[in-house]
């Protein structure tokens, strides 16, 4: 019996980084459940339910990758799917002293959990969800970033939200 691993997130919206980790990260465990986060502390661009559903379908041919949405503590799902790890990506060195901290929070919490991280590939230290989502409300071209359906997503949430959406931030890009 392999090992199953939980990569938590809320994917707002999930990106070339987060697949690359997943994928990964599915080559490595024998099971892995790609957890979307619903209720974190921080305003998001798409609902629980669009969030699952994009991520639903960039996963959708894996066979060992589950799609699953949660709530509370992320250690407490893991001990609930019997997963022995949760699965990080690291891109810049602020996220690794980040990362450290949850991982011993977590530890303390659940010893029998550990986390294992990724260092993210070259061509995605950049990305972030947060980046991804302030140039597609400027109208910026985000195909190198994203799949199509999220690229698709994304257009489609901001002409919702219209010219004066005030989901996103806007902070450095439009400066």
């Amino acid at each position: 019996m392999g090992i199953t691993a939980v990569f938590p997130g809320t994917f707002d919206p999930i990106h070339h980084g987060h697949i690359d980790i997943a994928n990964r990260g599915a080559a490595i465990f024998e099971r892995l459940i790609v957890a979307v986060y619903d209720k974190p502390l921080k305003s998001l661009l798409f609902s629980p339910e669009d969030r699952l559903a994009l991520v639903r379908a960039v996963f959708n041919s894996h066979s060992n990758v589950e799609i699953v949405g949660y709530s509370g503590l992320t250690v407490d799902f893991c001990e609930q799917v019997g997963a022995k790890a949760i699965l990080r990506g690291l891109r810049v060195f602020s996220d690794f002293e980040h990362e450290f901290r949850m991982a011993l929070a977590n530890h303390r919490l659940s010893p029998g959990v550990e986390v294992v991280a990724l260092v993210t590939r070259e061509q995605h230290t950049f990305l972030s969800s947060t980046t991804v989502r302030e140039i597609a409300a400027l109208g910026g071209n985000v195909s190198s970033m994203v799949p199509p359906v999220v690229e698709e997503a994304l257009k489609r949430r901001f002409k919702e939200l219209g010219e004066g959406q005030t989901v996103v931030p806007m902070t450095a890009l439009r400066d």
